[in-house]
């Protein structure tokens, strides 16, 4: 699916799952994805497109509602406490109007993103202008993307993009150098690409790439940033004013960010570029199809991340690489009645070298940040692992044993994927 500089669409390959139901005595883990029929799978997808789409509209309510909070609490105080700090409540007034404009850009996201699948319509709701109300899971979920935008599209997201992108896109170049090869015909996959920036950054050096996501939330905001947004720094976004804690000053909270720092449609009209929205393991199984495969904090999305391991082993041409970095923050770790195999980054290196990779480059501590308030009195620091490993050109391996035994053994461990604890995707 190729990406002009005016055009994007997104393949539609979103299907739906429900929750399982705990087992008697314990949890329990449905290993196998569970089948619906046409018309079932279609609700649950309508359910859930336009359970996403209400988490945008429903944001300025939300954030406002904070803000209330927040001057009850202080009004609470005695008046010669806030005598003592008279700008407070103008401080919280101005944090609404920034809501206010955040609001203004999510709505500009929801706008271009219900028709953004070439083959699949939601249809309208029966009253567009009712907001409903969100779950307090999808709102963290939509501040955590618009913080993305700091990270892909902003100039303030530049040395968190150098310290997580650049180790990737260097080593892509130096292992398919333009001056040995035809570097659009090497054909790069990103999955979990997030806003699409890594994946943008890697097309515009000439080759072919295509970014996966599965997520509504990135999807939209990607959608909307690659296909809508031509003027650098045109838009604006107040992504810290969700952040009541740790703030050495009050303007802190209020600061804006623009975006895009580069125009995303500056591609060469002969790029290849493509996002495409799905389940990676469900996606993508056409056995030896891509020459890289390249992973940023993507690999520990995975209920059983070697599964993961197996489709990357599976897609990879004979002798193509994947390149990670990232760190093992399982996210499904601790949800109630859901898969989830926490792996030691030693068990996955083994994996790794049992189903055949050859390791050819391996760091085990590169510290980098994820979506940084870089103004925080509280600040993350990953101690990331990077690894660059090839599948063989020649004979491959797997437990010891040839590709042809692999190709009759039994397909790893699926769960359903899912955006929330309650709510399927």
């Amino acid at each position: 699916m190729h990406v002009s500089r005016d055009l994007a669409h997104y393949q539609q390959d979103m299907a739906e799952t429900t929750g399982q139901e705990g087992a008697k005595g314990g949890p329990h883990y449905t290993k196998e994805r569970l089948k619906y029929s046409p018309e079932e799978e279609a609700r649950l997808e309508r359910k859930h497109f336009w359970r996403i789409i209400d988490a945008f509209r429903y944001y300025r309510i939300h954030v406002q509602e904070q803000v209330k909070r927040a001057e009850r609490q202080f009004q609470s105080l005695p008046q010669h406490h806030q005598d003592l700090l008279p700008d407070v409540l103008s401080n919280l007034a101005r944090i609404g109007q920034c809501a206010d404009h955040n609001q203004e850009v999510l709505q500009a996201i929801v706008h271009n993103s219900l028709h953004m699948f070439e083959n699949m319509e939601y249809g309208e709701r029966e009253d567009p202008r009712k907001i409903r109300p969100s779950s307090t899971f999808d709102m963290d979920k939509l501040k955590s993307t618009i913080k993305q935008f700091v990270r892909d599209w902003s100039e303030s997201g530049q040395a968190e993009r150098d310290s997580c992108y650049k180790p990737i896109i260097q080593e892509i170049q130096r292992l398919f150098p333009s001056d040995q090869y035809d570097v659009s015909k090497v054909s790069v996959l990103v999955p979990g690409a997030g806003l699409g920036r890594l994946a943008w950054e890697i097309a515009r050096l000439g080759y072919m790439c295509q970014g996966n996501e599965w997520s509504f939330f990135m999807l939209f905001s990607s959608n909307f940033v690659l296909n809508r947004c031509e003027k650098v720094n045109a838009l604006t976004l107040y992504p810290w004013i969700h952040q009541f804690s740790n703030n050495k000053r009050s303007s802190d909270q209020t600061r804006p960010i623009r975006f895009p720092d580069v125009n995303p449609q500056s591609l060469s009209l002969n790029a290849d570029f493509s996002m495409v929205a799905g389940d990676f393991v469900e996606v993508y199984n056409e056995p030896e199809s891509w020459d890289c495969v390249a992973t940023c904090f993507f690999i520990d999305t995975a209920h059983n991340v070697l599964e993961y391991v197996e489709t990357i082993w599976k897609i990879l041409k004979p002798g193509g690489v994947w390149i990670n970095l990232g760190p093992l923050l399982y996210h499904f770790e601790n949800m109630a009645n859901e898969l989830s195999v926490e792996l030691s980054y030693e068990d996955i290196r083994t994996a790794m070298v049992r189903f055949g990779f050859h390791i050819e480059v391996e760091k085990e501590s590169m510290q980098t940040t994820y979506t940084e308030n870089d103004r925080s009195m509280l600040r993350y620091v990953y101690d990331c692992v990077y690894f660059v490993v090839r599948k063989p050109a020649e004979l491959q391996y797997f437990n010891g044993q040839n590709e042809d035994h692999l190709q009759n053994s039994p397909p790893a461990a699926k769960s359903p994927r899912r955006e929330g604890p309650d709510s399927p995707t």
